[in-house]
């Protein structure tokens, strides 16, 4: 463990620090340069990622830094979450104008600034998820990115499905941090230890009476199910995504089920020598394969298919965790970013002119063909056509699920991509084949342009090359 580590998290500290001050004693800037400001800071502190020496693979269970780790799945997830926090900046940068009509204030700028430091702090959050190994650190950062989305989710507050988003997100989150406590808890007291590490050796002592910590593990399971929208505890992600504003719904989406399954995979590890744990993870997997599909298929809202969308996904994730395949989840994660955060992306530049439902995309592509084709990208991806990242991130998941004889899963994954395939186009049949009553264009930024284009290309390239993603773990 090298000491230098929590450097990342610091600098990303002082630029939500940073941005709150500037908010606070500069009122009559154009907050928008605060964003662009934060988008420039956490792109400084990506590329100074590179330059971080991994902790060795033996890390140690004693000392002050226990509870840390700067291995290679650390560093590569707080690069995700970097990532993700700057494309969901660039998405408020466009959703400003509706910030600046649902939010109380004195002027035409008041919230825009806290608006962009949140998810700063979100991604601190985030970025100590990643490289906690000690339960009581797990807790305390999911916490912290629990309450930046608490506001989050409500901050347009003249919106009555915003104030109901954010109710039901507060009530569920709250009950899943008493499962998960109330699940270390147990842990805590068949083991004596909370690191996890220690918490292996104490578990590999054949004389331990392995059933009580067996409960407490179900219970954390619990709470990790509401994270990353896992069935039978996804009951509040439609109406969450639907009322929340659309970047948070992406960011909700993407950084908070990436951090969920980070923390499942270094939690999980002392408990898969248990049969019952694989058995109950693949019922789970094949729950939310099914309900997540299927429940998308009469979607008419975008936000909502892609909330139903969110679970589907989170089924395929589920199956590389079964099938003890981390290198191909976190290439799944990736490849579920940039098609996620493109269709949202899209969806914030349409949804301000028209709306979010399917139909208000009708005839895209004769208004706006480089948004038509961006979401085109999108859901093609994410409905697994060849040489896109989705596709290949499907084909690691599967074939890690093959190696460990789950037939059953690839079996209902592969007729789940199916029902993707429907729902997706969906979407593409109504900007390219629909007509529209609607024929002014739809203006689009330089900064979006670029980002989409962006976030297209690498869809592209990483569907046929994916071995920058598979390497970085290695």
């Amino acid at each position: 463990m090298t000491i230098g580590a929590p450097i990342l998290e610091v600098e990303v500290l002082v630029i939500g620090l940073f941005v709150l001050m500037v908010e606070a004693f500069f009122e009559r800037i154009d907050k928008r340069t605060l964003a662009f400001a934060a988008i420039f800071g956490l792109a400084a502190v990506l590329a100074a990622s590179f330059f971080l020496a991994p902790a060795p693979t033996d890390v140690a269970t004693t000392g002050f830094w226990s509870f840390y780790t700067a291995d290679l799945l650390a560093i590569f997830f707080k690069r995700f979450a970097l990532v993700t926090t700057i494309l969901v900046l660039v998405m408020m940068v466009d959703y400003a104008p509706v910030v600046r009509q649902s939010v109380h204030g004195t002027t035409h700028q008041s919230g825009l600034g806290e608006f962009f430091a949140l998810p700063i702090f979100t991604c601190v959050g985030l970025m100590w998820m990643a490289s906690a190994i000690d339960f009581v650190m797990i807790f305390v950062s999911l916490e912290l990115v629990t309450m930046s989305f608490y506001v989050l989710v409500s901050f347009t507050r003249r919106n009555p499905a915003t104030l109901e988003a954010g109710v039901k997100y507060l009530i569920l989150s709250a009950l899943s941090t008493g499962f998960l406590v109330y699940g270390i808890t147990w842990i805590f007291g068949v083991t004596g230890e909370t690191n996890l590490a220690r918490v292996t050796a104490v578990l590999a002592d054949p004389a331990l009476e392995s059933g009580p910590a067996l409960f407490g593990m179900v219970l954390v399971l619990v709470a990790l199910g509401f994270k990353i929208a896992a069935v039978p505890f996804q009951m509040w992600v439609p109406d969450v995504y639907q009322g929340a504003p659309t970047p948070v719904t992406a960011f909700l989406s993407v950084g908070s089920k990436a951090a969920g399954f980070v923390v499942l995979l270094r939690v999980l590890q002392p408990f898969f020598m248990m049969p019952q744990m694989v058995k109950a993870l693949t019922i789970i997997a094949l729950l939310t394969l099914l309900y997540g599909n299927l429940a998308a298929l009469p979607q008419t809202n975008l936000k909502r298919l892609l909330a139903y969308s969110s679970i589907a996904h989170a089924g395929y994730l589920l199956i590389g965790v079964v099938s003890f395949a981390g290198e191909a989840v976190a290439y799944y994660l990736v490849a579920y970013l940039l098609m996620t955060l493109l269709s949202f992306a899209v969806l914030v530049v349409v949804a301000n002119q028209t709306g979010d439902n399917i139909e208000d995309f009708s005839g895209l592509a004769k208004r706006s063909p480089f948004l038509a084709f961006a979401m085109l990208v999108a859901m093609a991806s994410l409905a697994g056509v060849p040489f896109t990242a989705g596709f290949l991130g499907k084909f690691y998941i599967f074939d890690a699920a093959l190696r460990q004889h789950q037939t059953t899963l690839v079996v209902v994954g592969v007729i789940t991509v199916a029902c993707g395939f429907y729902y997706y186009l969906k979407v593409v049949r109504a900007m390219y084949w629909d007509g529209s009553s609607i024929d002014a264009p739809v203006p689009v930024s330089r900064l979006s342009r670029v980002t989409m284009t962006a976030m297209m290309v690498a869809i592209v390239v990483l569907g046929v090359y994916p071995q920058p993603i598979l390497n970085a773990l290695k």
